[in-house]
């Protein structure tokens, strides 16, 4: 940010402090604020976050959203002309944009999509171990279309692509709903994902990562498949490792993507040399156990990496709530125990919460709701709060926790240094923020959320 002069002749030049505010109490909705604040050093009792930037943990990956086949679709039947203004809000990062700089992909149909799909769709009775048949299919219409704007906008965007399902011929329900991988299709599913990443750089489009399995202990949902962590680790190191080191491929290979209360399971994987070999990380909900469980999983295997990759908003949203539960667990519990990423569930949905599969999820509240216009919900704020200023290649730092303000502070690739303050007490509170020996004086609300650059 800008430096100006302050204090005395021969003082030190104070920076000038940006301070961006989401305030639901008084519907301040993630606003540049005008007021002045600069470094100095004036001497007062209140707490004090303090920053170190000699301290440095994880570099960020980015912050984002996943982009249904239900969001696609939402997007592509907008004019083009809104189409483009709502994703240069969304993926540029000059002015009010919010500068989303991740996205999560689903691997054929995800429950969010207007149907259920995969890439290799046979017959009863046909199968197709050498993916002859391999086709992206569905993601021609309204994905594939969609990511081109949004890659043209930020090229550098990270994405990651997660399967709900593997085509049901490889299953032994032969059902997109649960069911598990039969170990004689482990070698075809491995070329489904090679094939997929293949087919996806030929349109220019290039996936950074893949998660194995969206929630493999979640056989309910439609599409879904229960995939246990011993079937996970076999599948790795027998088929999709090898498969991708002989393909030559460099997008990496998450394990998990499901909830915090079972590390049990990413840990077993990892404790598998033979597995652990092709594997980046693991990735995270929190539909079930606490946020700082992942720091467990961190300590057992600290040579990789850890993502968060969904949580859903209930409709019809309530700002106060969202955003404090989102910020305080997300934003800031998931960076401050490792994680590279912070994805919201999902990018958009209409007015009713659709498309959705037949027993998919019907009350998932996307970042925006597209009805005629936009309405933005509160998964949008509590991004936006981060992945403008938190860009990919900015580094988390140290900053200690005053009782009641929740803080998460990172260094970003330019120098400027980043602040997120959750103020979860029972009123309003002033407080400090000091770098380098100077301090600059701010206060938030009840439930507000800034964000300081400097």
């Amino acid at each position: 940010m800008n430096e100006t002069s302050g204090g005395t002749p021969g003082n030190t030049t104070y920076q000038t402090v940006a301070f961006w505010l989401t305030d639901p109490g008084t519907s301040v909705l993630f606003k540049l604020q005008n007021q002045p604040l600069a470094f100095g050093s004036p001497a007062n009792q209140h707490p004090t976050i303090t920053i170190d930037t000699t301290e440095t943990y994880q570099t960020i990956d980015g912050f984002g959203y996943t982009l249904t086949g239900g969001s696609a679709t939402l997007l592509n039947k907008m004019s083009s002309a809104a189409r483009a203004e709502l994703l240069k809000e969304l993926f540029a990062t000059e002015g009010t944009s919010i500068g989303v700089s991740y996205l999560r992909l689903s691997i054929g149909a995800s429950d969010l999509s207007d149907h259920v799909f995969s890439y290799n769709d046979l017959p009863a009775g046909q199968t197709d171990p050498e993916m002859t048949k391999f086709d992206l299919g569905p993601d021609r219409k309204d994905l594939i279309p969609v990511l081109k704007e949004i890659l043209a906008i930020n090229p550098e965007i990270k994405l990651m692509g997660s399967p709900w399902s593997p085509p049901t011929w490889m299953k032994t329900n032969n059902s997109s709903v649960g069911g598990s991988l039969k170990p004689e299709f482990y070698d075809a599913y491995a070329k489904y994902f090679v094939k997929y990443i293949q087919a996806m750089a030929a349109e220019g489009i290039r996936i950074d990562a893949i998660t194995v399995q969206n929630e493999p202990l979640h056989p309910g949902n439609n599409p879904s498949l229960l995939m246990p962590a011993q079937e996970q680790a076999a599948f790795i190191k027998q088929s999709l490792g090898p498969a991708f080191k002989a393909a030559n491929l460099d997008t990496k290979i998450i394990i998990y993507d499901h909830n915090a209360d079972r590390i049990d399971y990413p840990i077993s994987i990892l404790n598998d040399p033979e597995a652990k070999k092709y594997i980046n990380g693991s990735a995270f909900h929190l539909y079930g156990g606490t946020i700082d469980a992942l720091d467990q999983v961190h300590k057992a295997h600290p040579d990789k990496n850890l993502y968060f990759t969904e949580q859903w908003v209930g409709a019809p949203g309530n700002l106060a709530g969202d955003l404090a539960w989102h910020t305080k667990n997300l934003t800031i519990g998931a960076t401050r125990n490792w994680c590279k990423t912070v994805l919201e569930w999902n990018l958009a949905a209409d007015q009713n919460q659709d498309p959705h599969t037949e027993g998919g999820c019907t009350q998932c509240l996307g970042a925006i709701t597209i009805n005629g216009g936009v309405t933005r919900n509160p998964a949008y704020y509590t991004i936006a709060h981060a992945s403008k200023f938190v860009r990919p290649g900015s580094v988390r730092v140290s900053s200690n926790i005053p009782a009641g303000l929740q803080n998460v502070a990172f260094k970003a690739p330019n120098g400027d240094k980043v602040l997120i303050v959750f103020n979860e007490g029972q009123d309003s509170r002033t407080f400090n923020i000091s770098y380098n020996g100077n301090i600059v004086t701010t206060s938030l609300n009840r439930g507000a959320v800034g964000t300081y650059v400097w």
